[in-house]
């Protein structure tokens, strides 16, 4: 019985089939139904009943799972206090949303290299609503999103929060926000429900609301006079600099974003317990100099 037999165990009883294990695994069906095949070889029972839908635990199956569960997280913690980071060979598979990868992504990429030298990272930048799913679908370790996520196998760490501001074009000084389009995030997103609603009960539901899932892009749609717009703070203040948009106060502000660094936590990885811990020291110091500048 092999450790590698048991990862592939637990992860086709999480998942509840061998498809999906092998995804979340990295390596191919047939791979993933030696193993357990072995395992179950070697064990003289079956441990999972095979259905049209999937597969299900047999008792001894159930049994098995929460032995293997303890030994999975005597590993993990054996890696953490004994393996040097030097020596971590393994794939990170990080998603994260469009605010997070404009500003303190390189800084947490650059640290991670940093402490984990032999480290594969794969980046997927996405909205946080399609960045939980792929989380509870296992097919990212790591994600940075707008949080938290309330799921009981999910782990989630309190990022700094970041203001949004009110910008416009340079030519339009005093802007009516019963006829002006407002520009920000995408339709999924708390801040696009929050400014509609808000909208509509100032205006009526005759106001215009353009969301769009590059900021980017929004700030450019500002810049050419298609509207104003509510967007991070952190990245509008260069572009007011440049004198490129201007910022206003229409009288009231949205809540911050806020964020988190979210990951499965059943089973416990201690590289991804870490990865998680490092992206939070990043983002409280780009929050400070932020703040300090």
């Amino acid at each position: 019985m092999t450790l590698e037999q048991l990862r592939a165990f637990l992860a086709v009883a999480r998942m509840g089939g061998v498809r999906k294990a092998a995804e979340q695994m990295n390596i191919s069906q047939p791979a993933i139904s030696a193993r357990i095949s072995s395992l179950e070889d070697y064990l003289g029972t079956r441990l999972f009943s095979r259905e049209t839908t999937g597969v299900s635990l047999t008792a001894k199956g159930v049994v098995l799972r929460d032995y293997a569960e303890q030994i999975m997280a005597i590993t993990e913690r054996i890696k953490g206090d004994v393996m040097s980071d030097d020596s971590i060979s393994s794939l990170l598979r990080l998603g994260v949303a469009e605010t997070i990868a404009q500003t303190w992504l390189p800084d947490f990429l650059a640290a991670l290299h940093t402490t984990f030298q032999r480290l594969n990272i794969e980046v997927t930048v996405d909205t946080s609503f399609n960045l939980r799913e792929m989380l509870l679908d296992r097919a990212l370790d790591l994600t940075i999103l707008m949080g938290p996520i309330s799921e009981y196998s999910t782990d989630n760490l309190p990022l700094p929060p970041f203001d949004l501001g009110w910008y416009r074009p340079l030519d339009l000084e005093e802007p009516d926000l019963s006829q002006v389009p407002v520009i920000t995030y995408n339709r999924s997103s708390r801040p696009y429900r929050e400014l509609v609603q808000k909208l509509r009960d100032l205006y009526g539901i005759s106001t215009q609301v353009f969301p769009t899932n590059s900021l980017s892009t929004g700030f450019e749609m500002v810049a050419s006079g298609i509207g104003v717009g509510i967007l991070p703070s952190v990245l509008g203040r260069r572009l007011v600099a440049e004198g490129r948009i201007a910022s206003f106060d229409p009288g009231w502000q949205p809540s911050p974003l806020v964020f988190t660094a979210t990951y499965v936590g059943v089973p416990r990885n201690e590289l991804i317990a870490r990865a998680a811990k490092i992206a939070q020291e990043i983002s409280i110091n780009h929050a400070k100099q932020f703040n300090d500048a």
